[in-house]
């Protein structure tokens, strides 16, 4: 039983910053591909950025230059660090672990508004 755990998201204003926190507990063994997901109601979850166990990020297009994704293998957790928010990065963040031959894992999600 895998759990993830988020934290973090909130109200920000346009150009601000947050930081979002994944902690994963349970039976893992290994460093797995873990990553962010977005989704804004009525619309599909869409990937924002992840991270293999060695380090290698992928961002989706819109948030380049702008988000930094970091994982902490020893404490298994992963952070996405937001930076330069507009609105239309509000939506629920969730919080994924990516591992072979089992389903994906999901944390519950954490809601990110930027707003003035």
């Amino acid at each position: 039983q895998v759990q993830l755990v988020e934290s973090g998201g909130g109200l920000v204003q346009p150009g601000g910053s947050l930081r979002l926190s994944c902690a994963a507990s349970g039976n893992i063994i290994g460093y797995y591909k873990m990553g962010w997901y977005r989704q804004v109601l009525g619309k599909e979850r869409e990937l924002v950025a992840s991270i293999t166990g060695g380090g290698l990020t992928t961002y989706a297009d819109s948030v380049k230059d702008r988000f930094t994704i970091s994982r902490d293998n020893a404490k298994k957790t992963i952070s996405l660090q937001m930076n330069s928010l507009k609105p239309e990065d509000t939506a629920v963040y969730y919080c994924n672990l990516n591992r072979p031959f089992a389903p994906d894992s999901w944390g519950q999600g954490t809601q990110v508004t930027v707003s003035s």
